[in-house]
């Protein structure tokens, strides 16, 4: 059996917040099954700017022992763009969707994100976890300054800028140069991808973090890395390893960030034997989804906006906690770490009182209300420093304000309508450092 489908409504709410404004069809995902309907259920999950094609050459050997199932993020391979901000809500409309499946216990195999999704699937639901294998996957990508960036870049250029890298990144130059047609596959699977969903799972891995909870993994994790790979490579791959109880590490020779498609025998043998073998328990029959209109795929050769800040809560008698921590999470994530990192490492202490006095009433009192979103703090913010004059502050908030989904078309509108109400010299002043921010940040790096 082979079908690709979009579930039907689920029929009870799922856990991911994100998209409880959204119809209940919308809380799950666009999959694609393939092998015997009462084998055991094998889950694969795609890398940002993929579609469930790239599992293409490992469905022939895995569908003859499990019934496998391949998701789309939100947004990807023409899947509904609905936008899930963080790795907890990939996950939970994952799970809303094997429910509608009659899925309960699964294996579960995922590539970079998709490993993130298998991570959190083994922390918060490990009594439906039966086996685990983690691919170009880490405990956290990178920093959240380089993906909240990558967020700024696709929100100012489009994909284009990301799909033409993508190559470089994904494969090994000597893979790219003899397979030009899984190359000009890999671009195109980028660019026909939604922007703002792309920009959303980039905020979902700005803000994955499971360093500290990798002991908690108790189900068989196999951690399996290619040994070119510049993304999430070895060292990854190895703090992985050093922080999962007994899981082993497999390094592919020649393959880089996209195993399964560069060196798909060896990912696939690697899977078979992992899955063959550290599964838990055997699964039920489970009868086959409910025919559903199939949703047509990309062609292959091979085979915002930052969500608005939570209130903070109250106390059990009706007082507010110290709002410092949750002042400080929201300022690294609008500001970034480097600024925050260096303001408060002065290193003299001259400024601690004053850092701290910013970080708990201007971020944790003010920013993290929940009256306005962040984009429109950020124009309330850009307003008041060029009424003020204050131009070094004003150049910090620009990139905020990029940060928190504003484009430069709507920053210069802001600039224009200083120009009205604070006056055409401070807008004139406001217009050559604004322009020189977003031209750094909007410039793709590397």
């Amino acid at each position: 059996m082979s079908e690709t489908q979009t579930p039907p409504a689920p029929t009870t709410p799922t856990q991911d917040q994100q998209a409880q404004d959204l119809p209940q069809a919308s809380r799950t995902l666009q999959y694609r099954s393939d092998g015997p309907d009462d084998a055991p259920v094998l889950i694969l999950g795609p890398s940002l700017g993929t579609t469930l094609h790239m599992w293409d050459r490992q469905i022939p050997e895995l569908a003859r022992q499990w019934r496998v199932i391949r998701f789309d993020l939100p947004g990807h391979g023409g899947a509904p763009a609905h936008p899930a901000r963080s790795v907890s809500g990939l996950a939970d409309r994952l799970l809303a969707t094997l429910d509608e499946l009659g899925v309960q216990r699964f294996g579960y195999a995922g590539c970079s994100i998709g490993g993130a999704i298998g991570i959190d699937l083994a922390l918060r639901a490990p009594h439906r976890v039966a086996s685990l294998a983690l691919i170009a996957a880490s405990p956290r990508f990178g920093t959240a300054d380089e993906f909240r960036h990558r967020g700024v870049i696709v929100r100012t250029n489009g994909l284009d800028p990301m799909a033409r890298t993508a190559p470089e990144q994904w494969f090994t130059p000597g893979f790219a140069a003899a397979q030009p047609a899984i190359v000009e596959w890999a671009v195109q699977m980028v660019r026909t991808t939604d922007p703002g969903c792309y920009i959303a799972a980039c905020e979902a891995l700005a803000a994955f973090d499971v360093r500290v909870d990798l002991g908690r993994i108790g189900v068989p994790t196999l951690v399996l890395v290619g040994s070119e790979d510049q993304v999430t490579g070895p060292a990854e791959a190895r703090t992985l390893v050093a922080g999962i109880p007994d899981a082993p590490l497999a390094v592919v020779p020649g393959a880089s960030h996209l195993a399964p498609v560069e060196q798909p025998a060896a990912v696939t043998d690697l899977l078979v034997s992992h899955f063959a073998t550290a599964w838990v328990d055997t699964l039920p029959a489970i009868p086959a989804p409910p025919p559903m209109p199939a949703l047509s795929a990309p062609a292959a050769p091979v085979a915002e906006i930052a969500p608005a800040p939570e209130p903070v809560p109250h106390d059990a008698a009706g007082g507010r906690p110290d709002p410092y921590d949750a002042g400080l999470k929201l300022r690294r994530e609008v500001l970034g770490d480097a600024h925050v990192d260096a303001a408060l490492g002065t290193g003299d202490g001259f400024t601690a009182d004053f850092q701290e006095l910013i970080t708990r009433y201007a971020w944790g009192e003010v920013w993290t209300r929940d009256g306005l979103d962040r984009r429109t703090r950020s124009c309330i913010t850009l307003t008041a420093l060029i009424a003020g004059g204050h131009l070094e502050e004003l150049a910090l908030h620009t990139r905020a304000a990029l940060r928190n989904g504003l484009a430069p078309a709507e920053i210069k509108e802001v600039l224009m309508q200083t120009a009205v109400y604070c006056g055409v010299p401070a807008a004139n002043s406001a217009f050559r450092v604004v322009q020189q921010v977003i031209r750094e940040e909007t410039t793709p790096r590397g």
